[in-house]
């Protein structure tokens, strides 16, 4: 018996991290379904990588908006009939550091909007897709869920500065936790992965790693197999501490 092609959707795919992972998502075999909020680079972008000979499929998506990621959900239902693997890439870092490059602002001055902002892309988005997906993974009995989260929400190495990305991405932790726990048994495998400093829009070009490599330990945790580990946190390929 054939297997059937493995299905991937990826948020935030139209640039950086997102697309990399699209491009060898494809080159392993597996479909990525590239979504993006911005329909017209969102659909350049998933033409770019069929002009190189991959298989991608575009659909717009909208992380905020639960009629979104409802449509979405439909165009996996009439188009595949499955989702087996979710990366949840999107996210948001507009704080910024003040002129003395002390990160700003200050956990006891970031007003509630700031946090709202990140909250909704960075933690509610991923769990809303998951909330939505993974009726789709149970049914063929499969499903890898991977979060991109940050050192910057890991406990062990929390600092001052930035607090409502922190305060975001350690609830995408902490929902990559329950996650993992709701779906023990059900080779559903959900991991979250720190990409590390990586050179996109939001790491700069300063920064050491470049988006084909981030994005290949991303596909990495894509294709765990069945007897791979859940509820971790990955860096560089290995297990690190939340």
């Amino acid at each position: 018996m054939i297997e059937p092609q493995r299905i991937a959707v990826v948020t935030g795919a139209n640039r950086g991290i997102g697309f990399e992972t699209c491009r060898q998502l494809a080159r392993a075999g597996i479909k990525p379904i590239l979504t993006s909020r911005d329909g017209l680079l969102g659909k350049a972008a998933a033409d770019k990588l069929q002009s190189e000979g991959l298989e991608v499929a575009y659909q717009p998506l909208d992380v905020t908006r639960p009629e979104s990621i409802r449509r979405l959900a439909d165009f996996l239902e009439n188009g595949f009939g499955r989702a087996d693997v979710l990366i949840n890439n999107a996210g948001i870092f507009p704080e910024h550091t003040g002129r003395d490059g002390a990160p700003t602002p200050s956990v006891l001055e970031v007003e509630d909007a700031v946090l709202e902002q990140h909250l909704a892309v960075n933690a509610y988005g991923p769990l809303h897709l998951a909330q939505t997906l993974v009726p789709l993974m149970r049914r063929h009995g499969y499903g890898r869920i991977v979060n991109l989260t940050s050192g910057y929400a890991q406990f062990s190495r929390m600092g001052r500065g930035f607090p409502a990305y922190r305060f975001s991405k350690a609830g995408l932790n902490v929902i990559t936790r329950l996650l993992a726990a709701e779906t023990d048994g059900e080779n559903i495998l959900v991991n979250a992965v720190d990409p590390g400093w990586v050179r996109t829009r939001m790491g700069g070009a300063q920064a050491s790693a470049s988006p084909a490599e981030a994005a290949g330990r991303v596909v990495e945790l894509a294709q765990l197999g069945d007897d791979a580990p859940t509820g971790r946190l990955f860096r560089h390929g290995e297990v690190v501490d939340w």
